[in-house]
């Protein structure tokens, strides 16, 4: 008889009472308020109020996503408590090594938010509003790479020796697009992973099957990449002209692992909630832009090669991503982003097919094949 998997209560009130725990550990003498939980499939986010200070606090399950506890990768809850406990007991987890990262940030000089405490394994944070990247690409299209531009020449600050170093001693290589992929789409549980996935489920095999060929278009590095590159990630705060950066996984890679990600989810969103011919083709031809500034100045065969990497690293997340929103578990709330991938999944999934078949068609060389992933993405959005 197979033991029952985690229940999505038993999880989250776990969450929550660690949470409660730490906040009062941190703060003994204040008023702590837990406040809504934040929808996401990776960590367990809450808000919070200390005295009527507005927080976050998050907490880390094994390293390892919600959805992927919830679907029993870390065993039946008995077993996966345990082990979270001692996880939290030990050190140099993944929420332990984020504190260390955003300490980084703000040494090299990047916004990034501020953290008010870190203790058994809960990450405390101040948050941060304003406008994110999508939103502002969305609202003024033509200014989409110059946004990107923007975003890259603030990060450029972590390229110094020293942020390298430091980055190197707290690195989160987990979070990394190919670490996350190779880890999802792994031998016979990938088959079994998939088959979750429904009727995506023969195009998705076929999109897995091709990037797991293609290897070599997914060369190492020794960048700092700030990891966990998403547009809401990168969010200018109101009447602030530079962005502030969230939740950061830096590692040593590719370069083209951060540019990869934030263009997958980018044109993600494009496609789950098109915003018009006009303003698609705008956004899409800034990509296009901002992608040259990266290359133009590249020999010919390099930038062949980076660009080839540049769409591997990309098809990578956005196959990934589309999985673990498909395969959710019953009772994970899902952020209204990932359910509108979801109602677009059809759409989604074409654009991986055509994109990766071009990647395996080695006759189509790096640039022609970084313009056919873009028009593969203006007929997605078209539906």
């Amino acid at each position: 008889m197979n033991a029952p998997l985690p229940a999505p209560e038993q999880v989250f009130d776990y969450a929550a009472d660690r949470i409660q725990q730490a906040a009062n550990s941190l703060w003994p003498d204040s008023a702590v308020r837990l406040g809504p939980h934040v929808p996401s499939v990776t960590a367990y986010v809450r808000h919070i109020e200390v005295d009527g200070r507005p927080l976050f606090a998050k907490l880390s399950f094994l390293g390892v996503s919600l959805a992927s506890l919830l679907r029993g990768a870390c065993g039946p809850w008995p077993e996966a408590r345990a082990r979270q406990d001692a996880y939290i007991a030990a050190t140099g987890g993944m929420l332990e090594r984020e504190t260390i990262q955003y300490g980084i940030l703000h040494t090299a000089r990047l916004r990034a938010p501020k953290i008010t405490g870190y203790t058994a394994g809960v990450l405390f944070t101040e948050p941060i509003t304003g406008s994110t990247l999508t939103d502002l690409v969305v609202k003024e299209p033509a200014r989409t790479a110059d946004l990107l531009a923007q975003m890259t020449e603030e990060l450029a600050h972590l390229r110094q020796d020293q942020a390298a170093a430091l980055v190197a001693a707290a690195a989160i290589p987990e979070r990394s697009v190919p670490a996350t992929f190779h880890r999802k789409f792994n031998g016979l549980s990938s088959r079994r992973y998939l088959a979750l996935t429904g009727q995506a489920a023969p195009t998705l095999a076929a999109v897995v099957g091709r990037l797991l060929r293609d290897r070599l278009a997914t060369p190492p590095g020794n960048t700092v990449v700030f990891g966990d590159l998403k547009p809401e990630h990168v969010i200018w705060p109101t009447a602030e002209p530079r962005p502030a950066f969230l939740d950061p996984g830096m590692s040593l890679s590719h370069p083209c692992a951060d540019y990869g990600k934030v263009i997958s989810r980018l044109t993600l969103a494009l496609i789950a909630d098109p915003p018009g011919s006009p303003r698609t083709r705008l956004i899409l031809d800034g990509v296009h832009s901002f992608a040259g500034m990266l290359t133009d100045v590249m020999p010919r065969a390099e930038r062949a090669a980076w660009l080839r990497a540049l769409v591997a690293m990309w098809m990578m997340d956005a196959t990934s991503i589309l999985t673990t929103y498909l395969t959710a578990p019953t009772g994970l709330p899902l952020p209204d982003a990932a359910q509108a991938v979801i109602d677009h999944a059809t759409a989604v999934c074409t654009m991986l097919d055509r994109t990766t078949a071009d990647l395996n068609e080695h006759r189509v060389n790096g640039p022609d094949l970084w313009l056919r992933a873009l028009n593969n993405v203006a007929t997605a959005v078209r539906g």
